[in-house]
């Protein structure tokens, strides 16, 4: 991915991040993470009907790469099944971590591919897969 749309891309999610906001709802299935080594503090909330996600949102405060990450992963997950999320999740640590993934898989997420070049930040990378995963542990 290019460089200026990497950039795009993560501002424009941090900035503007899409489905912020926790609905009151018991449907939902809700989790939490933060990261000790900062502020970073978000709530995940997913609706699960038929093995399918069918609405994401999530709230807290974070870096820009946490909360644009947990932005794109809202976006990207709607309408995939648990599989098809627990795939995501797997590529997606994979790339983080340096590791073989699915470009094609992760899209947009792929803006993280170098994160590792600043591995304290990876951390922030992952805090919203960590979150879904709390999630897909209480179904």
């Amino acid at each position: 991915m290019d460089k200026e749309i990497r950039r795009e891309l993560i501002l424009d999610n941090y900035q503007h991040p899409y489905h912020k906001g926790l609905k009151d709802d018991t449907s939902y299935i809700r989790a939490n993470t933060n990261n000790e080594s900062c502020i970073d503090n978000i709530d995940i909330q997913l609706k699960i009907e038929e093995g399918k996600v069918v609405d994401a949102n999530f709230d807290g405060e974070a870096c820009a790469i946490s909360t644009s990450a947990t932005s794109i992963f809202m976006q990207k997950i709607i309408g995939k099944t648990v599989e098809e999320l627990k795939e995501l999740l797997e590529n997606y640590k994979h790339m983080i971590q340096e590791e073989a993934y699915d470009e094609e898989l992760l899209e947009e997420l792929v803006a993280y591919n170098e994160i590792y070049l600043q591995p304290n930040r990876k951390k922030c990378a992952l805090l919203p897969a960590e979150t879904i995963e709390k999630i897909l542990q209480q179904l």
